[in-house]
């Protein structure tokens, strides 16, 4: 017996191409998936997570408890944006995340009106 066996194959070594990742994948399209979509998990069953390679697994892990952006995401596994994005088209056809559009920033309001309406609620509180 040999004392000195080999490592088991680390697929998300360094030097493991990108491609290998992508499990030849084509990229999404530039409007799908933004940078600033909104990715969560969906109920999902165990055995189809066993199914997945070990990055689609902790991109479904990081999800699986609230809402990051594809970019997060992208940063917290180390992958770059365009493979982050095949995962996360990947889990969608399975099922698996729902990814939402971004949140549309708030529109500006009338600081006047909304001044003469706290000042109405506070008269017909203290008249009340």
């Amino acid at each position: 017996m040999h004392d000195d066996q080999e490592p088991p194959l680390e697929l998300t070594h360094e030097l493991v191409p990108l491609h290998v990742i992508a499990e030849g994948r084509a990229l999404p399209a530039d409007h799908e998936y933004s940078r600033t979509a909104l990715v969560t998990a969906l109920e999902y069953s165990s055995a189809a997570a066993r199914t997945l390679t070990p990055e689609a697994r902790k991109v479904l892990h990081l999800v699986s408890n609230g809402l990051l952006s594809v970019a997060e995401v992208a940063g917290r596994t180390e992958l770059p944006l365009g493979i982050t994005r095949m995962l996360i088209q990947h889990l969608v056809e399975l099922g698996l995340v729902f990814v939402r559009p971004p949140t549309p920033r708030a529109v500006s309001h009338d600081r006047a009106l909304l001044q003469a309406v706290i000042d109405g609620l506070e008269k017909k509180t203290l008249g009340a």
